[in-house]
């Protein structure tokens, strides 16, 4: 299991505080038994708690030309007809990936393609699971373009726990199929707007993984 390189800042400032809370338990108790015992605990905790967070597995891509892979862990929370309004400005098939924080919390690209729109939005820290976080919060949106010309837009959506969004891609890069294309601290919500006549094969509350699940077939 590897550690997401998003991850060493936090984790860096959870060891320097744990050590902290170590020698102030030790200097100021040194007979408190109890003391060094929560500091520890406390310590061992925050520890495992970030290595969860930020852990990246090895995996295995699911790849296929008309295939629209799930691009982050979770839940399906939404399947709906939506008109998208940010660029596309068409109907779509809106599928929203709910993130929680015990999944991982790297996003992927759903279909191989160009990059052919990237743009960062400053907003609201909405819980994630409210209607409106989709258009008002913090988020990232990305096009990619199919070689058969069709297009799927995603959002990296932050939440009232997720407050830092990160996209690595920019307009005019190259999209491989489940490679790794951003991330969400603590998790939060991945919209993807499909085209009307892609078909959906996932269904509300199925538990997705991110570059594995096929949520949909062009």
């Amino acid at each position: 299991m590897r550690f997401h390189k998003e991850g060493v800042p936090s984790l860096m400032l959870v060891l320097v505080f744990s050590a902290i809370i170590i020698f102030i338990s030790h200097f100021f108790f040194p007979n408190f038994v109890i003391a060094h015992r929560f500091a520890y605990l406390l310590s061992a905790f925050l520890v495992i708690t970030i290595l969860q967070f930020f852990r990246h597995p090895k995996r295995e891509h699911t790849i296929g030309e008309n295939l629209i892979i799930a691009p982050a862990d979770g839940k399906i929370v939404v399947i709906e007809e939506t008109q998208e309004t940010e660029i596309l400005n068409d109907k779509r098939t809106q599928v929203s990936i709910f993130m929680s924080p015990i999944n991982v919390h790297v996003n992927r690209f759903p279909i191989g393609g160009t990059v052919t729109y990237c743009e960062y939005h400053a907003g609201k820290f909405l819980a994630a699971w409210e209607p409106k976080s989709s258009t008002d919060n913090e988020r990232t949106t990305v096009v990619v373009t199919h070689k058969n010309g069709k297009q799927i837009l995603f959002r990296q959506i932050a939440g009232a726990l997720a407050r830092r969004i990160v996209c690595y891609c920019k307009d005019g890069d190259k999209a491989g199929q489940g490679q790794q294309m951003g991330f969400i601290k603590f998790g939060s919500r991945v919209d993807v707007f499909l085209p009307l006549d892609a078909k959906v094969k996932v269904q509300i509350g199925q538990v997705v993984i991110g570059s594995q699940t096929v949520i949909a077939e062009f």
